[in-house]
């Protein structure tokens, strides 16, 4: 018999090994990370257990009359483990249901896990939401992913980038400047969307700092200045990109395209995936073709990053 139960601080141990050994979990649901930013994000995360034994966690925060899986991060979902069922899966989401009725939810946000980021194959939740939850497509971004056992070949365009940026002497190392990087991100963001990064530079060292292994800082430097970069979000098989960014003058040497050139071939060429992450906004509704055509240019092909919604 499966129970369900929020979360508590207490928990956070018994949380982050069942993170550790989920067959659909990446770091980002470690509550190191998670909680960085507990003061924007009321936690309301279920668990769930069979025979006083965890089974299952899902990620949620409380806004309203709303529940979000997860707004603090770039997707959410039900985090499973070996044993779980179709059959478990289906009795978690109705008991989630009934417990969050409980607490006054009347709307649940659901952002699934993109399927790359599974370790075994782990949809059983897109089948439970659909038929006991009723739920419906609410956004559907699109990302750009590199398939490293099978990748197409850089495009001309992306090329000859490289050669600009070798024979302006551009040279591509791993770095711990996140200051560096960051002053031309937030100038870049600034410039281009009257936008901000979505962390801080301190936050990004703390979360460094907390996962050394898995967040890494790769720079493009022209006579010693950063002049554009990329941070790495590495997981198990997979290199995500969670922030790119060049200067005027990074851009016009080709910078980033020798930095992805070399760590796409070096760093990461271990990795089963290399994702660019999403290049749309308002849900997917707009498409930033100047910036998935640069993406496109590496081999990255399209990858659905889906949420979905239903009352209660």
């Amino acid at each position: 018999m499966i129970e369900a139960e929020i979360y508590t601080p207490a928990m956070h141990d018994e949380w982050n090994s069942f993170v550790a050994r989920a067959r659909n979990a990446t770091f980002l649901f470690d509550r190191r990370y998670m909680d960085y930013h507990a003061d924007r994000f009321t936690d309301h995360s279920i668990v769930f257990r069979r025979k006083g034994h965890l089974a299952a966690l899902l990620p949620l925060n409380i806004d309203g009359d709303t529940v979000w899986s997860h707004q603090g991060l770039t997707y959410g979902g039900l985090l499973i483990d070996n044993k779980t069922s179709v059959e478990d899966v289906l009795q978690m989401f109705a008991l989630a249901n009934n417990l969050l009725r409980e607490s006054g939810i009347r709307r649940v946000v659901y952002k699934a896990i993109p399927w790359i980021y599974h370790l075994l194959p782990s949809e059983e939740d897109l089948y439970a939401i659909t038929w006991q939850c009723k739920a419906r497509l609410l956004s559907r971004d699109i990302s750009s992913t590199i398939d490293l056992t099978a990748r197409p070949r850089f495009a001309e365009s992306r090329k000859s980038g490289v050669r600009k940026a070798l024979a302006a002497g551009i040279t591509i190392e791993e770095s711990s400047d996140i200051d560096a990087f960051w002053r031309v991100l937030e100038q870049n963001l600034g410039l281009r969307y009257n936008a901000h990064p979505v962390h801080t530079a301190s936050e990004m060292k703390l979360l460094m700092s907390r996962f050394p292994s898995n967040i890494r800082l790769h720079v493009a430097k022209l006579d010693g200045t950063v002049v554009g970069g990329t941070v790495v979000y590495l997981m198990a098989g997979i290199a995500h990109t969670q922030y790119i960014s060049a200067s005027a003058e990074g851009k016009a040497h080709g910078a980033l395209d020798l930095l992805f050139h070399h760590i796409i071939n070096n760093d990461y060429a271990h990795c089963r995936y290399f994702d660019f992450g999403k290049s749309t906004e308002q849900g997917g509704a707009y498409l930033n073709a100047p910036l998935i055509f640069q993406k496109q240019g590496f081999g990255g092909r399209g990858v659905c990053y889906d949420s979905y919604e239903w009352e209660l």
